[in-house]
């Protein structure tokens, strides 16, 4: 059997995914509505392994690559889990001082695909700085499903907390020239977007696809926002219109950018809802924009 290709497979597989990984349906419901696609050749085995991120293929960087200064280190989070770690990564040859960026993963810990974007934000001139919200379990387990159920059971507002702590440590950090920014994917993008309503000194906010925040909170926003939505993303997009009218009613700066044809995570390089055309444009404007505003 050929392998399969995204176009093999309808727009409904890709939504059902995304109600699995959110929590909306479980596993056993997941592959017992796949089973209804399993035909011409196709199995349910097929397509389920070919949905799942495969993070062995899709590593892009190295804690030993010659071009960073990449170390794991732990800090204090005293309103969140207490202890925590993280990934802490920037340009081997950087000259003096240079802004920073937290990386917020989703919901399901530190994953190789998050660390690579850490990693891709170093050696685009920036100290990357990504917690991981499953320390206190241990860490990333390994595999996202694991992931999720561990980062269920934790609240969210403590995790919040985490990266609000990690944004203090990164902004002290001898490399930082203080000017920090934040972005963040799915559920790292309401932690971006709850970052930009709690942090006054927060230079920048990116939130790709993910959870708005209310317009109270969006109310007390100051840093400018760049925000990333997929067409096809209805679950997230439905959140939309009303957080932009929050946005707009309080005169907050904020650009939006709609992604063709796009898939709910489309920049995770690690599964076949990566769409490199809306990824490469969607990370090149986010680079612009935190050079925009982190190099002053």
């Amino acid at each position: 059997m050929e392998p399969i290709k995204k176009e093999d497979l309808s727009q409904e597989i890709f939504d059902m995914y995304d109600y699995y990984v959110h929590g909306q349906i479980n596993r056993r419901e997941f592959v017992n509505r796949l089973s209804r696609y399993a035909v011409g050749g196709l199995t349910v085995s097929a397509i389920l392994n070919f949905l799942l991120p495969n993070y062995a293929e899709a590593k892009r960087y190295f804690e030993d690559d010659p071009r960073l200064i990449s170390e794991y280190i732990e800090y204090d989070s005293p309103k969140g889990a207490g202890k925590m770690k993280g990934l802490l990564t920037r340009p081997a040859d950087a000259k003096g001082k240079i802004p920073g960026i937290i990386v917020v993963h989703e919901n399901r810990g530190l994953n190789p695909y998050v660390e690579d974007t850490a990693h891709q934000a170093a050696l685009d001139g920036f100290i990357a700085f990504a917690p991981d919200a499953l320390t206190p379990f241990g860490g990333y387990p390994g595999n996202d499903d694991e992931g999720r159920e561990m980062q269920a059971k934790r609240d969210r507002n403590e995790i919040l907390e985490d990266f609000i702590a990690g944004f203090e440590l990164l902004k002290k950090n001898e490399h930082c020239n203080g000017n920090v920014g934040v972005v963040g994917f799915c559920f790292g993008a309401w932690v971006s977007n709850m970052m930009a309503a709690r942090l006054p000194d927060l230079k920048a906010s990116v939130p790709f696809y993910g959870g708005q925040i209310s317009s109270e909170d969006a109310a007390k926003i100051k840093a400018p926002l760049q925000l990333h939505y997929a067409e096809l993303d209805t679950r997230v997009n439905a959140g939309w219109p009303d957080y932009e009218a929050a946005l707009k009613a309080n005169n907050k700066e904020y650009e939006v950018y709609f992604y063709p044809g796009a898939n709910h995570g489309f920049h995770n390089h690690s599964t076949p809802r990566y769409d490199k055309e809306a990824a490469e444009l969607a990370w090149k404007r986010t680079i612009e924009f935190f050079k925009k505003h982190l190099n002053g």
